[in-house]
C-alpha cells in the first residue's frame, strides 16, 4: 500500500483499494467500520462504497452491510472463494427484503434438492426454514428451475429408474414431467402447490451452475395466503434477484 507521503498518491483511489483489501479480507464491512479504519466521516465512507456498489465490486446486503462484489469476484480471482452459501447469502437477503417471505437458496445434487440456507419470513402466517432438509427435485419450486436447466436426455437419466415417491406429487411419469419442465423453461420459473408439503406454495427460479453446484432461489408461503398476494411482483422480484446472483458469481447454465 502507498504510503501517505508519497507524492503521486491520489488519495480517492487509496481509499478505495483500502476498501477492497477490507472486503477481501473480512468478506463484509459496514459504513461505520469503513469510516473508521479510513479516518474518514461516514457520509465519504458511504460515498466511496456506493460507487465501489456502482461499479459492482460490492453489494449492499441486509442491514446495510456491504460485501464482495461480481466484479471483485471475476475471472480468475476464484481460488479460494467462500463456500457458494456465503456468496450467495447477500442476495438471498436481497430477496428476503424484497418480498418479506420466507426465502431458500437451493442446491441440487442429482435428483435431489437440499436446502442449503433460507431466511424465514415476517408474516404472522408464514412458512418455517427448511434447511438442511433434502427432496426430490421433480416436487419442489427451486428443483424443477434446475431440472429446466437440463436438456431431455439428462432429465431422462435422472429419473431412470422412475419418479421417487413423495406425498403430494403431481407428476407421475417422465412424460409428465417434461411438461412440467416445458412450461417451467417458457416462465422461466418452478411452481410447487401443495406438491412437498401440503399447505406450501412457492416459486423458484434457477441461478445456474456455479463451479460444481447448482443453484436456485425460492420463496414461500402457506397456500392459504398465496391467493392473496401479487404473485407476479413476488416473480419479478425473484428473478431479478437471480440475475444479479448470477453476473456476482458466474454460471455456465442460465435459466
Amino acid at each position: 500500500m502507498l504510503q501517505k507521503s508519497d507524492p503521486y498518491r491520489i488519495e480517492a483511489v487509496d481509499r478505495a483499494l483500502v476498501l477492497l483489501t477490507l472486503l477481501g479480507e473480512r468478506g463484509v464491512l459496514s459504513v461505520t467500520e469503513a469510516g473508521r479504519e479510513l479516518g474518514v466521516a461516514p457520509s465519504t465512507a458511504h460515498r466511496l462504497l456506493t460507487t465501489l456498489c456502482h461499479r459492482e465490486f460490492a453489494v449492499q446486503g441486509a442491514k446495510r452491510l456491504y460485501h464482495a462484489g461480481p466484479a471483485f469476484l471475476g475471472p480468475g480471482m476464484a481460488a479460494g472463494l467462500p463456500p457458494l452459501t456465503e456468496r450467495l447469502r447477500p442476495y438471498l437477503e436481497q430477496l428476503f427484503d424484497r418480498v418479506g417471505e420466507t426465502v431458500h437458496l437451493m442446491v441440487r445434487t442429482g435428483a435431489e434438492v437440499r436446502f442449503a440456507d433460507g431466511i424465514e419470513g415476517t408474516q404472522p402466517l408464514r412458512v418455517g426454514l427448511r434447511t438442511g432438509a433434502r427432496m426430490p427435485a421433480y416436487c419442489t419450486s427451486g428443483g424443477k428451475a434446475m431440472l429446466a436447466d437440463l436438456d431431455d436426455a439428462e432429465v431422462d437419466a435422472l429419473h431412470a429408474d422412475g419418479l421417487t415417491p413423495w406425498p403430494g406429487e403431481q407428476i407421475h411419469d417422465l412424460a409428465g414431467l417434461h411438461r412440467e419442465l416445458g412450461v417451467v423453461r417458457s416462465r422461466q420459473l418452478g411452481l410447487n402447490h401443495d406438491e412437498s408439503e401440503a399447505g406450501v406454495t412457492a416459486i423458484g427460479a434457477s441461478i445456474g451452475q456455479v463451479g460444481d453446484e447448482h443453484a436456485a432461489l425460492t420463496i414461500a408461503l402457506p397456500t392459504a395466503r398465496f391467493a392473496t398476494v401479487d404473485a407476479a411482483a413476488l416473480a419479478e422480484q425473484l428473478l431479478r434477484t437471480c440475475r444479479d446472483a448470477r453476473r456476482a458469481v458466474g454460471t455456465t447454465v442460465s435459466a
